[in-house]
Order: structure tokens, then sequence, then C-alpha cells
């Protein structure tokens, strides 16, 4: 998904598109892989000086909840990422910096079998390590 995708997403829902929120998007647009709410916070304090916390998980709580931003758990602390809406695959997610690499397997057909008599309704298949560069960092 890119800015002009969420915005567009964010009308049809009903919300406005303030400078805030499209600052917000351009941010997760233009970097690779998850964030928290603390980096976004401190990219937005050069053009809002003493935004705030409740500004920043009000925003990334409807984001996450529109579909506009993907979210995982790294070290204990809830990490952002823009939705991928191109075509399905799955990530491997630096523990580290964030990075993610799409995956294009899917383990869901074997899911399935072993599960043929429940109703699965979504999945999301994550693996973490280290990337190269924090490998040797």
């Amino acid at each position: 998904m890119n800015t002009s995708e969420a915005i567009e997403l964010l009308k049809n829902k009903g919300f406005k598109a303030t400078g805030k929120r499209k600052d917000i998007l351009t941010y997760f647009e233009s970097v690779d892989g998850y964030r928290t709410a603390k980096d976004l916070i401190q990219h937005l304090e050069e053009t809002y000086e003493g935004i705030s916390f409740d500004t920043i998980y009000r925003n990334l709580h409807l984001y996450s909840e529109v579909g506009i931003l993907e979210t995982t758990e790294l070290n204990g602390e809830k990490h952002f990422r823009m939705n991928c809406t191109h075509h399905h695959h799955h990530h491997f997610i630096c523990k580290d910096c964030g990075k993610t690499k799409e995956i294009e397997i899917c383990p869901m057909e074997e899911v399935k079998r072993t599960l043929s008599n429940y109703e699965i309704e979504d999945h999301k298949f994550e693996i973490y390590g280290l990337c190269p560069s924090c490998q040797h960092a």
C-alpha cells in the first residue's frame, strides 16, 4: 500500500486525511520494515514540536484497524509497517533493525490438512532473526 491508497481508504471509511495523518503515512511508506511509535514520534517532532504519544497511538491504532498498517511484536514492543497489498506473501523480520524480507512460500496447505475439521479465518506467518547487516554489526 502507498500513501495515496491509504488516504483514499481513510476517506472511504469516513476519516479525515489531516496533515499529521498524511505525514505518518509518508513516514511508513518511506521506511523499510517495522517501526515503533517511538521511531515515528522522533521523526514527527521535527515538524510537530510537542506532538503527543496519545496522538501517535490513536492514529497507529486507527491505521491498524482499517488495514493500512500491519503490526507485529518485537522484543515486547508493538511495531508497525505499511500493509502489503500487492500479492500474498509472508515476512522474515530482523529483530534488531526491523527490516523485512518477503517470503514467497506459504505453509497453509499443510496447516489446512492438519486442521481439516477447523475453520481457518486468516493467517500470518513471520520468521524472526537477524538480517545480514545486523549479523555483521
